[in-house]
Parts: structure tokens; C-alpha cells; sequence
């Protein structure tokens, strides 16, 4: 049964984003956000990155400045293994709704992060497409940005450019060094074109994976802090190693797994293999 409007639908299809309220329930947003700062806590233990993530890189990440006394955690991968209430919001939330009116009923889970500015925090993120990090045999990738602070002009808000879905791919490879952004005079001219994506807390963003995206320092006195989670079609298959693997990666999250991989000039098929199967079970059933 359809979640989103018609108008809704198409305004996504022509801009490449959406934004939605009431993504996340006001109880559960309490919850998410009590993990968050007894995480913050803890990263006043630490003075520098920490923890170990599947493939064994540091889960936690700090803010240049980071310290007992300033405590400034600004990225978390993969929050979803080590936390019940994360994974179950993951796994089922109204954005997930939207997603599958906008990709089909046949949904996987990708990856999930956690990034937090803290007041004052320096940290931009320069223009870039997220496609270029995760390739895949199609472009059927919604990343759902779940605002577990209230976002403001002044904290580091999101800013897309619309319609940017729809091509080129910039190259993000700079000088043979790949920088995980456009080019500088593509960022001078883009950047006029951007549009800040604002709202509440338990709002959320949901964003074509080819959007031209980025954010600047937080300049206000309150933390700006993002739950987020990728999602994909189905018959969408990684072309390389996901930047932020976890053992759910592949997980089917709504609807069935269908053996099929679409791509931009064929569909192949894969032998059946039972519904829900994950990733690695699928590959060795090839």
C-alpha cells in the first residue's frame, strides 16, 4: 500500500531528495539518543580512534581536539552491531516505507553510520556522490539521514543539489589521489545551487545515492547528529568492497529475495535460494 503522494513520488524523481517528518517515533528518538551520548561518555576514555569494526578499522571516530574534558565523537560505524535498538530502527521505520514506494517492494540494507557534529566542531564533508564510494550494478540507492538532533542554518546542515541524480558522475580522483570529492571549480559552481535540508529532530532526509551533497562546520552551540542508513533495490549488486561493511550488509529488509541482478543493459539470474538469505549464503549458492 503506497505511503507517499504522487506529488511526493515525483518531487523525489525531479530533485533527487525528500524530506519527511515523524520518521522516527518521539519515544524511540529519546532511546537513540541516550546510546548516542553514553557513547559520547565513553569516548572521553580515548584520545584518539577506537574500537573494532567487522573488518577490524576503528568503530569510533573523534573530532580533531577531541578530550576528556571536550569529549567530540564525530562518527560511529556500523552503530547497528552493537546495538539492539539501532538495528531494530534500521530494520523497520516509516522512511523504510517511503523507500520502497520510491524503489519497489524488494529492499536490502547497505550500510549504516553515525555522524555528529559537536558544537563548534570543524568538520566539513566537501561535495561528493555517494555512488562514487559504493558502485553498484544499478543506481537504486536511497540514503535515509535520520536527524536525531534538530537541524539549523547554523549547525552543519545537509546540503543537496537537486537534480544532480540525474548525471554526470564527477570524477572524485584528484592528481592520482582519490579525495572523495568533486573537484574544486565543480564545488565553486555547484555550491550556488545548493539547497540546506533543515527540520526536527526524528525528521529525516532521504537522498538518491548520486545526489551532490556535502555540509559545513557546525557554528552553534548545539550538536548536529545523523543516524544514517542505506538502502537498495533488491536486484542491486556491489560492484566493489562496501566502504562500511557489517554482517547485516545484503540483509533483505522488505519483500523477498528474487535470484535477480538488474543492470543498466541486462538482467542475469542467480539459482534460487531461500527467502531472506544473506549475502554470503547467496554468493555460495552461485
Amino acid at each position: 500500500m503506497p505511503k507517499l503522494s504522487s506529488e511526493k513520488i515525483d518531487q523525489f524523481n525531479r530533485d533527487g531528495y525528500m524530506f519527511l517528518e515523524n520518521a522516527i517515533d518521539a519515544d524511540v528518538l529519546v532511546k537513540l539518543k541516550a546510546e548516542f551520548d553514553q557513547w559520547k561518555e565513553e569516548s572521553r576514555e580515548h584520545t584518539k580512534a577506537y574500537g573494532n569494526t567487522y573488518d577490524n578499522r576503528p568503530r569510533f571516530d573523534v573530532e580533531p581536539g577531541h578530550s576528556a574534558t571536550h569529549p567530540a565523537l564525530r562518527r560511529i560505524a556500523s552503530p547497528i552491531e552493537i546495538s539492539k535498538l539501532y538495528l531494530q530502527v534500521m530494520r523497520n521505520n516509516p522512511a523504510l516505507d517511503a523507500v520502497e514506494d520510491l524503489l519497489g517492494p524488494n529492499l536490502k540494507f547497505n550500510n549504516s553510520k553515525i555522524n555528529s557534529k559537536q558544537p563548534g566542531a570543524a568538520t566539513q564533508v566537501k561535495f561528493h556522490q555517494d555512488f562514487l564510494f559504493e558502485p553498484r550494478t544499478n543506481d537504486d540507492m536511497i540514503t535515509v539521514l535520520f536527524f536525531l538532533d534538530d537541524l539549523t542554518p547554523e549547525n552543519g546542515p545537509l546540503e543537496l543539489i537537486p537534480g544532480t541524480h540525474k548525471g554526470p558522475l564527477y570524477e572524485h580522483w584528484h592528481n592520482g589521489v582519490y579525495t572523495g570529492a568533486v573537484a574544486p571549480e565543480v564545488m565553486a559552481e555547484k555550491k550556488t545551487q545548493s539547497v540546506p535540508c533543515f527540520g526536527k529532530a526524528g525528521s529525516a532526509c532521504l537522498m538518491h545515492s548520486s545526489v551532490l551533497h556535502g555540509s559545513g562546520p557546525n557554528l552553534s552551540d548545539k550538536a548536529r547528529t545523523l543516524f544514517i542508513c542505506e538502502y537498495v533495490a533488491e536486484d542491486s549488486y556491489p560492484l566493489q568492497v562496501n566502504h562500511i561493511p557489517s554482517k547485516y550488509m545484503e540483509e533483505i529488509v522488505r519483500g523477498e529475495f528474487t535470484s535477480r541482478v538488474r543492470c543498466s543493459e541486462y538482467d542475469m539470474a542467480f539459482p534460487e535460494v531461500p527467502t531472506g538469505a544473506s549475502f554470503f549464503e547467496q554468493q555460495a549458492k552461485m
